[in-house]
């Protein structure tokens, strides 16, 4: 099983590398309390196609190691970089859902994009969904607290209770099978409490607009019009306008997990995507 070791602290880090190592490269940063299994419907068939797919455990999550230290911003993107160091990947299209656009984005500005071509923020927390003093817009913080509290309290519910609004399922277009969702449930719990809690903490003081102001490559922005956890006008469409080079693809009826309801189209615009030049 392969692993490469954080250049943070050593902890171990699990990664899959699919396809063939000449394909052209996709880097894959997974949301928070999944692991690279999220992206099954990308992966598998991008790889199929040709393409390189690599993906890795977040610490704290899926086989990636167990540890209480690590989940600041600046250390997480320092395990994605880490992941193209220790591949030696270059000219890669960086992907991120969620937290994981955060990720990306940190790791972007402070190691530079010399091994990334470009990237793409899939129902992307950036710039940061809190108010704050340049987005006075923004949700209240006490109201992402309350729901880290109920995290703590029970997450087992607090997975469960947001299933259907995370995937839209009350809207066209967003079938998915009982199965699939009570396994992504379970998944979640691929995460280790500490891991969940830390992220969750991180998100009330998210603000990465003035990073996104000085990214100087081609950036993606894919979300859902019904997006419950990133909601667009706060995220995605706002992250769109200080990106200097960004295409916004806003998704209809889609939510938050529109890798599932919406892989085909997201399949597409990736394809697309990583041929620019």
């Amino acid at each position: 099983m392969p692993y490469f070791e954080s250049p943070v602290d050593g902890a171990r880090l699990h990664f899959v590398d699919y396809g063939p190592a000449t394909g052209p490269v996709i880097v894959f940063v997974n949301s928070s309390y999944l692991g690279t299994e999220m992206w099954e419907y990308q992966m598998l068939p991008l790889a199929e196609e040709g393409y390189r797919c690599v993906g890795f455990d977040r610490r704290g999550h899926g086989r990636s190691d167990d540890v209480w230290g690590g989940f600041d911003l600046d250390s997480l993107a320092d395990d994605v970089d880490g992941l193209l160091r220790h591949l030696d990947l270059r000219d890669v299209t960086l992907v991120g859902h969620s937290l994981g656009a955060a990720e990306v984005v940190r790791s972007l500005t402070r190691h530079g994009a010399g091994r990334v071509a470009r990237a793409a923020l899939v129902a992307g927390m950036t710039p940061g969904p809190a108010r704050s003093a340049d987005h006075a817009g923004g949700v209240d913080p006490e109201l992402i607290r309350a729901g880290n509290d109920t995290f703590r309290r029970d997450r087992s519910a607090f997975f469960d209770d947001g299933a259907r609004a995370f995937f839209a399922l009350d809207l066209p277009g967003n079938a998915l099978s009982p199965a699939y969702v009570q396994t992504m449930v379970e998944r979640c719990h691929g995460a280790t409490a500490r891991a969940g809690a830390a992220l969750g903490d991180l998100v009330v003081t998210l603000n990465l607009a003035p990073e996104l102001a000085k990214l100087d490559l081609p950036v993606l922005v894919v979300h859902g019009s019904h997006d419950a956890s990133a909601p667009l006008d706060l995220t995605g469409r706002r992250a769109a306008e200080l990106l200097p080079d960004s295409t916004l693809k806003v998704y209809e009826n889609a939510g938050h997990g529109l890798f599932a309801t919406h892989a085909e189209q997201l399949n597409a615009d990736l394809r697309e995507f990583t041929a620019r030049a």
